[in-house]
């Protein structure tokens, strides 16, 4: 069942060009049912019925979660068994598409309604105590200044931070090549405050953090190696802890605030879209509810009815 499933990887990687998260994610959701498989003597995709998909997903919705004490009674969000029909129906249509199932038994699985969660973005004074310089500039505070800059004046993801290399700044004329998702490139302006922020890490603390083996990353541990990604997303958290920002930090909670802060300010939704490299206007449009609260708040102190 194994081969299967790392065929159906190796066509993401190289004919789709997905990311390697989305390989792995694949990965670890399709493992789940390969395993639950084996308890049940399933040996063969071609064996596989839609009652032993619907067996699974079952069994899933009422197994305790694996990070959670014994005695809870939480259980797998609809959010998750979504992602694992979408997989087993992806896994599906691409055996189908290539002839190595006689069958796609996954086609009447039909999806939950997923609610689309509202991105949770930082104040500007919150931001504002965020990027206040950490003394002394020793090269890991240089390091993590240019981060925490270059995070909320581009908006990046995690990944596109941890993967930045040198040949894709173009800082004098404010401008970076972002490779994203399925390798797709964009370019997206840097602004003057992390121009400085990362002017100063390359030309003082990048230097004394570089090792012989060191690659063209730009940010780079105090080993002198590259960010995996829980490091970087650690080295943030704990500068959001040191600041006394008092919230519930998440990965993308500065690419969050990048968008909102532009759309609030009066950017077109299309530039928001292309500065984020989201491939649908739809996944950007979450933000126009976001501003909403914005824009009731601007009606009542200025409409003379309101």
């Amino acid at each position: 069942m194994n081969s299967l499933v790392e065929d159906f990887l190796q066509y993401l990687r190289h004919e789709r060009g997905q990311s390697d998260n989305t390989a792995k994610t694949y990965a670890a959701l399709l493992g789940k049912f390969t395993t639950w498989a084996a308890t049940q003597n399933l040996t063969d995709w071609k064996s596989v019925e839609l009652k032993h998909l619907m067996s699974f997903l079952q069994h899933e919705r009422e197994r305790p979660l694996a990070d959670q004490p014994k005695e809870s009674t939480q259980r797998l969000s609809s959010e998750s068994v979504y992602l694992e029909i979408a997989a087993l129906r992806a896994l599906y249509r691409f055996a189908e598409n290539e002839r190595l199932l006689p069958v796609n038994v996954a086609e009447n699985l039909s999806l939950p309604r997923r609610w689309k969660r509202l991105p949770k973005a930082l104040t500007n004074d919150e931001i504002t105590k965020l990027l206040v310089p950490e003394m002394p500039e020793t090269p890991d505070n240089l390091c993590g200044q240019a981060i925490m800059e270059l995070a909320y004046a581009s908006g990046l993801r995690l990944s596109e931070l941890k993967n930045l290399r040198l040949e894709q700044l173009h800082l004098d004329a404010g401008f970076i090549n972002v490779i994203g998702k399925g390798n797709k490139e964009r370019v997206v302006p840097v602004g003057k405050k992390a121009v400085e922020a990362l002017n100063r890490y390359i030309g003082a603390g990048r230097p004394k953090l570089v090792t012989p083996r060191s690659p063209a990353n730009v940010f780079l541990t105090k080993r002198g190696t590259p960010f995996a990604s829980v490091t970087l997303w650690l080295r943030i958290k704990r500068r959001v802890q040191r600041t006394g920002v008092a919230r519930n930090i998440t990965p993308h909670m500065l690419r969050h605030s990048f968008a909102t802060h532009l759309l609030e300010h009066g950017a077109d939704l299309r530039v928001i879209q292309e500065l984020l490299g989201h491939a649908n206007i739809s996944t950007t449009e979450v933000y126009t509810h976001v501003t909403g609260n914005r824009l009731r708040e601007i009606h009542r102190k200025f409409h003379p009815r309101a």
